[in-house]
């Protein structure tokens, strides 16, 4: 299975990921083996999505950080996680 995942970083920061290991990505960016999320630690996964096919991860992936309107409808379907963090 392949995620795509969204982080929330201490300063409310999103990022945006894929990966086939939800549970090793997240220990890394935690660790700061990530450089485009070190500074940004903690991180916690706000909200995820999982694929059967690694090509739809990547294309989903790809639409959200282009910072579109993908981005904006999923910012206003989790308002509440981001509040929370």
């Amino acid at each position: 299975m392949d995620w795509v995942y969204v982080l929330l970083g201490k300063e409310q920061q999103l990022y945006f990921g894929q990966t086939n290991n939800l549970r090793q990505r997240l220990l890394d960016h935690n660790e700061g083996k990530s450089d485009s999320t070190k500074p940004y630690r903690p991180r916690k996964i706000v909200y995820l999505e999982g694929y059967t096919s690694k090509l739809d991860a990547l294309d989903r992936e790809n639409k959200l950080k282009q910072f579109g309107q993908s981005y904006a409808r999923l910012k206003k379907r989790i308002w509440r996680s981001l509040q929370d963090g």
